[in-house]
């Protein structure tokens, strides 16, 4: 690499479904834990530019197990809006 760039997680990396070009960007990211949702902020993911795919590495998503399976206390609450059809 020229002037002590470093490659990134996803560099090169294309998506499975449309071959599109996978970049890194930080998400949100709602889960479903038990009967409740749960919302993830700061999500590192590789991300789609063609049709938006996301991708999470292996220890990112280990780190999102560990979170929602109650093992971090959240930062904050919020109530949700509920609508019926």
């Amino acid at each position: 690499m020229r002037g002590g760039a470093t490659m990134g997680f996803w560099d090169g990396e294309r998506c499975e479904y449309c071959r599109g070009f996978i970049v890194e960007k930080i998400v949100d990211l709602p889960r479903k834990v038990g009967r409740k949702y749960a919302l993830i902020k700061n999500v590192p993911a590789g991300v789609c530019k063609d049709c938006g795919t996301r991708y999470y590495a292996a220890n990112v998503l280990k780190t999102i197990d560990t979170i929602t399976h109650g093992r971090r206390k959240a930062e904050r609450e919020i109530s949700m809006a509920v609508y019926s059809l």
